[in-house]
């Protein structure tokens, strides 16, 4: 047998196996966080007015195109409205504002996308949640994932398909 006549075959593209990869929806743009309390008088006070006037004077286009996350980094007690307010604000330039963290932003977001997305084609197939990522996929997005194919998934595995952990097989 010679070289020529040996054929290499892609045995994991030929099967059914379906790759299920959430960094393939991972949306493109910077995630921030923005701390309210130095707006407050001495970090702990909101003084309606005073807030009211900073907001209004404030310049908003750092957060143009951005994720922003509001938070206080004090222990201040902050009425709902404040961040409500700050919303306003901020919803003409920022693709996406919420009051929590970096790391809840991330999550909404991929629920967000997660909900959007038709599993149809994935009905009666070997589903493989790929597990290696070069972006910041938050670890709930995989939980996420595996609710919304648990329903279509024939079966559904974690890792890459040459080493992949096996989660669920309908019975």
């Amino acid at each position: 047998m010679e070289a020529e006549d040996l054929e290499i075959v892609n045995k994991v593209a030929n099967s059914a196996l379906q790759v299920f990869d959430l960094e393939d929806y991972y949306p493109e743009g910077e995630r921030v966080a923005l701390d309210i309390s130095g707006w407050l008088l001495e970090g702990f006070v909101l003084r309606e007015k005073d807030f009211r006037e900073t907001l209004k004077n404030y310049d908003w286009s750092p957060y143009t195109g951005k994720f922003v996350a509001l938070q206080c980094s004090t222990d201040a007690i902050v009425p709902a409205w404040a961040y409500m307010l700050v919303t306003t604000y901020l919803h003409p330039v920022a693709k996406k504002v919420i009051q929590g963290s970096v790391e809840q932003l991330n999550v909404l977001i991929y629920q967000e996308i997660l909900d959007s997305l038709d599993y149809e084609t994935y009905t009666g197939k070997p589903v493989i949640i790929k597990g290696c990522s070069r972006k910041p996929v938050p670890q709930e997005a995989y939980t996420l994932a595996t609710q919304k194919l648990l329903p279509f998934a024939r079966s559904i595995m974690f890792g890459e398909a040459c080493s992949s952990v096996p989660l669920f097989k309908k019975k």
